[in-house]
């Protein structure tokens, strides 16, 4: 269709076209992908367990067990009894009384923030928040309020003129995905409870990072017990597929009832479940891969200041290189991977514009080596273009 070709054509000359590229093989720090092979430095896999045996075996023996499907949604006859063992773990994990899975971090984001505020109540909402979290504050028809990024000033100030609302929601990422950095929690916390907010952060990427044991952004501040709604995801650090919601046992029992992304989806396959249950075993039984994690991103972040790039400072595996323009962004992310380093670039809609950058990331099962070569060849590649 011409409308869809022309829009098209825009997208390739301003440099926000995307492609799909074919990864062959498992997730790990070396892969193989369009047919090169490549030190993989743009996956959200922290620790490196979307490859790990102990997953593999629980999945294989999930299938077969219990079949490769759950057959309908969860309220109908696909709530099997692999999901209420993993909802257990994840309330413990959590520091909470209960856990809910979803489908996918998206999906939880949709079906709990719909379920939750409405026409007459009030949201608000960090400036960087997931995609996901500015897509359910539209369909809630809740009025948004968004603050800009972590400036508790204005959201004091937002939040005194919120009187009139029913309900008062503050939703905040727990690790901004594009930044990496951290929400400063103890003072959402605090805002939260003066203003009689409803407090929710989505932990998708500080779950299995952050905290003692992995419990992500509570865990890391010890607030725990002050969050309200505690989201996260297995796709990221913990190395699968799902989502869930944790909170006290009737916010649960709510969502069962009211979240519409639960309610009409099937239910996750048992094999998914299975592995999910298997990195929160690996997640409690193996801390050193949390100590190596942090130790590979002290080592690359000491090494990227040597360089005069524009980073953006952080305390977790996400180290965005700021690059500014699109097109000049991605033809930086294809020199690297001509050398081997697959580093994706991040453009509009995902970032602001004029604030593309390489959103490079650090796994645990990187080597030393692997870093200090990643490190040399954006050397050479910003030389070469003129950034450094």
């Amino acid at each position: 269709m011409d409308v869809f070709h022309d829009q098209l054509e825009r997208l390739k000359k301003t440099g926000l076209y995307r492609t799909l590229r074919d990864v062959k093989g498992p997730q790990s720090a070396t892969m193989v992908i369009d047919g090169r092979n490549v030190l993989q430095f743009s996956s959200n896999d922290y620790l490196g367990l979307a490859n790990h045996p102990h997953l593999k075996a629980a999945a294989q023996e999930a299938i077969e067990n219990f079949g490769s499907g759950s057959g309908a949604s969860r309220l109908v006859s696909g709530n099997l009894e692999l999901n209420d063992k993993l909802e257990k773990k994840i309330a413990d994990l959590k520091g909470q009384e209960s856990g809910l899975l979803f489908s996918t971090g998206y999906m939880a984001n949709l079906g709990i923030i719909h379920a939750i505020v409405g026409e007459g109540d009030a949201i608000f909402s960090d400036q960087l928040n997931h995609a996901s979290i500015v897509d359910a504050c539209r369909m809630s028809k809740a009025d948004t309020k968004v603050y800009p990024h972590k400036d508790m000033e204005a959201l004091e100030e937002v939040l005194r003129q919120s009187g009139r609302y029913k309900q008062k929601l503050l939703v905040t990422d727990g690790v901004f995905s594009m930044d990496g950095d951290i929400a400063p929690l103890p003072d959402l916390v605090n805002l939260a409870d003066r203003h009689g907010c409803m407090l929710m952060v989505d932990d998708a990427h500080a779950t299995g990072v952050l905290g003692t044991n992995g419990g992500g952004t509570g865990e890391h501040f010890g607030l725990e017990d002050k969050i309200d709604i505690s989201m996260g995801t297995f796709g990221k650090a913990l190395g699968g597929f799902g989502a869930f919601a944790a909170g006290d046992h009737t916010l649960c029992l709510f969502l069962i009832n009211r979240a519409r992304s639960l309610m009409f989806t099937t239910g996750l396959p048992p094999a998914v479940i299975a592995s999910a249950l298997a990195a929160l075993e690996v997640l409690e039984a193996e801390p050193a891969l949390r100590e190596k994690l942090r130790a590979n991103t002290r080592f690359f972040r000491q090494g990227i200041e040597k360089l005069p790039f524009t980073t953006i400072k952080s305390e977790t595996p996400i180290v965005p290189l700021l690059i500014g323009d699109a097109d000049l962004t991605m033809r930086m992310g294809e020199m690297l991977f001509e050398k081997g380093f697959f580093m994706h670039g991040i453009r509009p809609p995902a970032v602001p514009l004029g604030s593309s950058r390489l959103r490079i990331t650090i796994m645990a099962t990187h080597t030393e080596e692997q870093l200090e070569d990643a490190l040399n060849a954006l050397g050479e590649v910003g030389k070469q273009l003129g950034l450094i």
